[in-house]
């Protein structure tokens, strides 16, 4: 597969490249974002834009991607309703109407978040944007859309948040989310399981899929 993430800078989408660069059936991994990334691969390229909405001109990069993996993403905290709507909403359907354009037989999976409002009628703006964007991100004629929700994310392997204060709450709790996860299996889920658990919804689902974490730990652990 020739995959292409978005976000990999961020703790998800490190833990994405991570499993996607160790994956025997990964032959090219294309990342784009708008600072470079300080690790180096033979199977990683890197597509530096200043501006995400002027990815089109890189299109000729972007022929026969099999999967994208979208992981990038703010925190609403602070931000107002048509500012966060232009990086959540305006920002993930530009990259997918091109993708869906260039490769239409791929699998694009979008993380969202749990509580996202399919209705796009609650009170939680966040939630509304959110499932806006889940919504007209399965109106695209992809092979398959993928709209992981995970929760409480544990990152393994050295991988650390770019957010300050996320990197201090995982400091302290790393021992108690492990902890939970030996007590309670589907309520926490790693970055390993979700860069496995995208791997394998490209590798064999189909249609349109919302993947909630404990479907994710199931999917991460699927065999073959």
């Amino acid at each position: 597969m020739k995959v292409l993430i978005f976000g990999a800078s961020g703790m998800v989408g490190q833990g994405v490249l991570r499993e996607c660069l160790t994956a025997h059936d990964v032959h090219q991994v294309v990342t784009a974002g708008r600072t470079s990334l300080a690790q180096t691969h033979p199977k990683l390229q890197q597509l530096i834009l200043a501006d995400l909405m002027q990815l089109d001109t890189e299109a000729h990069e972007l022929q026969g991607v099999d999967a994208c993996f979208f992981c990038l993403g703010v925190s609403s905290s602070g931000m107002t309703e048509d500012a966060y709507a232009q990086v959540t909403h305006t920002l993930t359907l530009h990259v997918a109407r091109l993708l869906a354009q260039l490769n239409p037989n791929m699998t694009f999976t979008y993380v969202s978040g749990t509580g996202t409002d399919s209705s796009e009628q609650g009170t939680s703006m966040w939630a509304r944007i959110k499932g806006k964007t889940e919504n007209d991100l399965q109106k695209l004629p992809f092979q398959s859309v993928h709209l992981f929700r995970p929760g409480i994310i544990q990152p393994l392997d050295g991988i650390q948040s770019k957010t300050p204060l996320y990197q201090w709450f995982y400091r302290l709790t790393n021992p108690f989310l492990s902890l939970i996860r030996r007590l309670v299996p589907n309520a926490i889920v790693t970055t390993a399981d979700v860069g496995q658990a995208m791997l394998n919804a490209a590798r064999k689902n189909r249609g349109r899929v919302v993947v909630e974490a404990k479907d994710i730990i199931a999917l991460a652990q699927r065999q073959g």
